[in-house]
């Protein structure tokens, strides 16, 4: 294997341990919640307030703040100018810090008149309920914009762990302070709410180290006229418009979910952050790991190293989010089932969760390719093609939100969002082939083909094997719903591992690296 591809599967390794971690704490958080609660008016009241952190939680730390300063950035390190690296950090950091307290303080007085914005079928109880909430979430938005100017730095440092760290923080913060507060304080939903602030805290306050042992040369500046920081400027806006698509589709979904029966907005947040995990751990580590590895490249103008790292992260992202997407829908009940089946979460849930998934998940590696294509772009400093090509995605979207909405229920506005995700990544891949020449289209193409006909053949396998399981184990019990699963699970991976491995395609070395560098000593 290349150094280049040595280096991205080391530091996506770092990335995907954590971001396993961090999953999981996820999902503990969430099935807490569910299990207490159930799939109702509280729990969709509670994701529509928790939908405005997190889309910021994206933005910022996912996002906009780290792919327009991370390049900028990196290209001082990469040719040796250290310091004026830092006086940019430094005066972006110290805007952040003003922007974002006045937007908190905005935020926190125009809460109702967002809240009707973005749910307006809900009830007036439910709509109270939901501005409380969101009003306390809004303080953790100036800890996650301190959590994306760190984590820029730190990437651009090749340092990833720190980071990644954060997030698993992030998710124990709120289930402890979470728990403590609605149940030992009596607050209810709420006092996840006031987890979730707790969580942002915790997770800036573990990058701190990090950015003191790499040298950490803040100074109090602004200086508005620097070339980098007006760089930086020229890009932010178009990336944090690029990087809303996503979630202003899912912003789209809530607002018509909203008149749908109650718990349906639950079921689509569900589905979607199930169809989320292996685009977080797999294809958001890829992306992050190869990004500071494309903005070297294209800061020294090596263009054919270029696109020979960005074909083959695309081509790895495929590798393993689309058997990721095809397990999840061959098991979608059975998994549903197991994960959040308890308390208050009834088969129904269940049924209306899978039918989510489905949907979802047949976009999956649509979004999982744009985490790294988007990222191409704004490596080459180009933000407005993003920009016009997520404008016109958004529009899609909700044309065939209205389309789909009527006769599919909920899994209609699960099915456009897919097919929105499709449209914005056929659109970029042929726009950027326009723009920087050949970009091995062969060979992702039938890197692509290959993927699926395989994962077809495991999904298959998954399916017959869990329903062979449904037959011989008890799935009244957790136990028997796990050995459901694991035993569906691990059929498909076997299958799926030798068939790839026997073909020897090159995307599963770098897949088989990543995972292995999580699990060898280094000598």
């Amino acid at each position: 294997m290349s150094s280049t591809g040595t280096k991205v599967a080391k530091a996506a390794g770092i990335l995907m341990a954590a971001t396993v971690v961090s999953r999981f704490l996820g999902y503990v958080r969430d099935m807490v919640i569910y299990a207490y609660f159930g799939q109702n008016n509280l729990t969709d009241a509670y994701n529509a307030a928790f939908s405005i952190p997190d889309f910021l939680y994206y933005l910022l730390v996912g996002g906009a703040l780290s792919s327009a300063f991370i390049p900028v950035f990196a290209g001082y390190l990469a040719t040796n100018k250290e310091e004026e690296g830092w006086r940019v950090a430094s005066t972006v950091f110290n805007l952040v810090i003003m922007l974002m307290l006045g937007g908190v303080f905005l935020g926190i007085i125009f809460a109702p008149a967002l809240i009707q914005l973005l749910v307006p079928g809900f009830s007036p109880e439910n709509m109270v309920l939901t501005v409380k909430m969101t009003r306390i979430m809004f303080l953790q938005t100036f800890f996650m914009a301190l959590n994306g100017i760190s984590m820029g730095i730190l990437n651009s440092y090749q340092h990833f762990l720190a980071p990644a760290v954060g997030a698993v923080m992030y998710n124990l913060g709120i289930i402890v302070v979470g728990l403590f507060f609605s149940h030992y304080l009596d607050l209810g939903i709420v006092g996840f709410a006031m987890g979730v602030v707790a969580g942002a805290v915790l997770s800036f306050a573990v990058q701190l180290p990090a950015l003191l042992k790499i040298g950490l040369r803040y100074q109090w500046v602004i200086d508005l006229q620097h070339p980098g920081v007006r760089k930086i400027g020229a890009l932010i806006l178009p990336v944090l418009i690029g990087l809303s698509v996503t979630h202003f589709n899912l912003f789209v979904n809530q607002n018509l979910g909203s008149n749908l029966p109650s718990g349906m907005i639950s079921a689509l947040r569900v589905a979607q952050r199930m169809m989320q995990l292996p685009l977080g751990v797999f294809a958001v580590a890829i992306a992050v790991a190869v990004f500071p590895t494309l903005t070297g490249q294209a800061a020294r103008e090596e263009m054919a190293q270029f696109k020979k790292t960005m074909s083959l992260g695309v081509r790895t992202i495929f590798f393993i989010t689309i058997p990721a997407a095809v397990g999840l829908i061959a098991l979608r009940i059975p998994i549903i089932r197991l994960l959040f089946e308890q308390g208050r979460f009834t088969a129904a849930d269940t049924s209306a969760t899978a039918d989510a998934l489905l949907f979802y998940c047949l976009g999956l590696f649509a979004y999982a390719a744009l985490q790294l294509l988007n990222r191409a772009f704004y490596a080459l400093q180009d933000t407005l093609t993003p920009v016009t090509v997520g404008i016109f995605t958004i529009i899609m979207n909700i044309a065939l939100n209205f389309l789909l909405i009527k006769p599919m229920g909920h899994g209609g506005l699960a099915l456009a969002y897919s097919l929105a995700g499709m449209i914005n990544m056929f659109a970029l891949f042929y726009i950027f082939r326009k723009k920087a020449g050949a970009i091995d289209g062969r060979k992702i193409v039938q890197s692509f083909a290959l993927t699926v006909a395989i994962s077809l053949v495991m999904g298959v396998a998954a399916f017959q094997t869990a329903q062979f399981l449904a037959g011989t184990v008890d799935l009244g019990t957790k136990t028997g719903q796990l050995l459901q699963v694991g035993g569906g699970i691990a059929v498909g991976v076997v299958i799926f591992a030798f068939l790839a491995f026997s073909l020897q395609m090159e995307e599963g070395q770098l897949a088989k690296e990543i995972v292995g560098r999580r699990f060898r000593r280094k000598h």
